[in-house]
Formats: C-alpha cells, structure tokens, sequence
C-alpha cells in the first residue's frame, strides 16, 4: 500500500546554534511537537540523525533517509554555528492523518507562531508525494519534491495538502478542501 511522504523546509531567522530566547522557544516547542506527532494515528516514521546535535544537519548519519540536502534557494550557513533552517521528512498511511497532525493541536499553534521563528521566501515549506510501501524516501528526494512543486506548482509528482492527489494521480480533497475529487481521510 502506498505510503504519503511529506518534507517541510524552512529559512529561520537566526542560526539553530544562537542563545537567543526566540531560538531556544522554537526548540523547546518543536521537540514537544515532535513528541505529539509521533504518536498521531497515521503516523509511521521520520528521519532522524543518529545522535545528532542541534545544528548539525549536514554532517550527520540520516541512515536510510540519505544524505542531508537542502534547496537550492538555502543560502545561509552549513556549519554548526551558522546553520539556519529547519528541515523534517516523515513518512503517513494517508493524506488525512497527515494534514490533521499539521493543522490542529500543538503543531497548529506553533504555525501560528512561524513568522517569529521563519524567514518569509516566497518559496514553498512543505511537499507530499506518494511512495511504495517498501521506499525509504530520502533527503534529496524531498529537495527535488520541493523544488519541483516551486517551480510547475501540485501535480501527482510533488503536491500540496490543498491541491492533493491520490496514489494514482487523481485529484483528492482532504475534509472539504482542496478541488473536488475523492474522498480521503
């Protein structure tokens, strides 16, 4: 069965290594949201570096996820100290569980605060793709997703929530949004 990949990317504001309050609220935040998340029905994986630090994105072990990759709209720093992004992949049984852990509860307040923490670039943040049940899909992956849905907007390859497709390329609607189509959840 078909499995939803979906990777978000974001330009913060300030580097993920400074002190600044902001910076720390931002973490504090995410890993709770991450903690939620993880226990959403639908919910089946994400990539994670082994033993990873904050800020240390480029350099270390994502396993089966790949090589950390970024945009090529990123233009800030790569190293520890000037890293400024924040970047997820995961892996859903369907479109519907995923747009509910993104649109409500804790998640759903912090996006409400992503201007504090985000640069506005007038890039995408997010894409979803379909993957077959037996694909790990990878950082780069979800780069060329991203870069794909900037440039020729949601189709089948790279789409959004509000533009979604189904696994076989037809047009979907998650609870009433999105143009008309099929019924997921």
């Amino acid at each position: 069965m078909p499995r939803l990949a979906l990777y978000t990317f974001g330009v913060l504001k300030s580097p993920l290594a400074d002190p600044a309050p902001l910076t720390r609220e931002f973490y504090d935040v995410g890993e709770a949201v991450y903690r939620k998340i993880g226990r959403h029905p639908g919910y089946l994986a994400r990539a994670e570096a082994a033993g990873g630090d904050r800020g240390m994105l480029f350099e270390a072990d994502w396993g089966a996820w790949g090589e950390f990759a970024v945009p090529a709209w990123y233009d800030k720093g790569r190293t520890v100290e000037t890293t400024a992004l924040a970047a997820t992949l995961s892996l859903w049984t369907d479109l519907g569980s995923a747009f509910e852990a993104v649109y409500t509860g804790l998640h759903r307040e912090a996006l409400n605060r992503r201007y504090d923490w985000f640069e506005r670039t007038g890039f995408p943040n997010y894409v979803c793709w379909w993957t077959a049940d037996d694909v790990t899909p990878t950082w780069r992956d979800g780069v060329s997703r991203l870069e794909h849905l900037h440039d020729h907007g949601s189709v089948p390859h790279a789409f959004t929530f509000h533009h979604s497709f189904a696994p076989d390329g037809t047009p979907a609607r998650i609870n009433g949004i999105g143009p008309k189509g099929g019924q997921v959840s």
